[in-house]
């Protein structure tokens, strides 16, 4: 795979990472060059809720009760994402970014603001990162530790979390079940 391709897209851990940080985790690229690459964990729902995140920084929760901030990685775990839907609040520059045409990436604290009062159906609030420096991410791949796919929305957004790892290994054709872990990769 060209390195060029692999954001925006979805890395997948493979059971031989080690890394505890990553089991099963699938990891939304969003930036990928010579220098390094950074993505978001999307499916690894942490126990704090939306509200209480919001309300530790003088905001308001406008979203479902139930909704929890996601662990984006293990790097600067108190750096804050937001991932949505395009929405009208938000256009892209002045805090947002385009991942996909229907994957936005939030940034400020006045952007958060806008959308948490009426956040949209797809959204995720996310602390931390995941990051890799020159050359790391391509040679965990050439030792196995991650697949890539497609940046799916539905994916993204509607799949229920603990079947997202499960569903994107699906989309490539591969059975989750016959898969097995071997030499370790850290």
């Amino acid at each position: 795979m060209e390195s060029a391709n692999l954001a925006p897209g979805l890395l997948l851990a493979m059971p031989q990472l080690q890394d505890p940080n990553f089991s099963r985790a699938v990891v939304l690229m969003i930036e990928h060059s010579t220098q390094g690459s950074f993505g978001l964990v999307i499916n690894h729902p942490s126990p704090i809720k939306a509200s209480e995140l919001l309300d530790s920084l003088e905001m308001r929760w406008g979203g479902e009760d139930s909704a929890v901030v996601w662990a984006g990685g293990p790097v600067s775990p108190s750096t804050g994402w937001v991932l949505h839907e395009p929405i009208g609040i938000a256009p892209v520059g002045q805090g947002t970014i385009s991942i996909t045409s229907s994957i936005l990436l939030s940034t400020s604290p006045d952007r958060l603001r806008a959308i948490a009062t009426e956040p949209p159906r797809d959204i995720r609030l996310l602390l931390g990162y995941s990051g890799w420096g020159a050359g790391q991410l391509e040679a965990e791949m050439s030792r196995g530790a991650w697949l890539h796919a497609s940046a799916d929305p539905e994916l993204v957004f509607r799949t229920p979390p603990d079947e997202i790892w499960e569903v994107a290994l699906q989309s490539l054709g591969i059975n989750p079940a016959s898969l097995f872990a071997s030499r370790g990769v850290n």
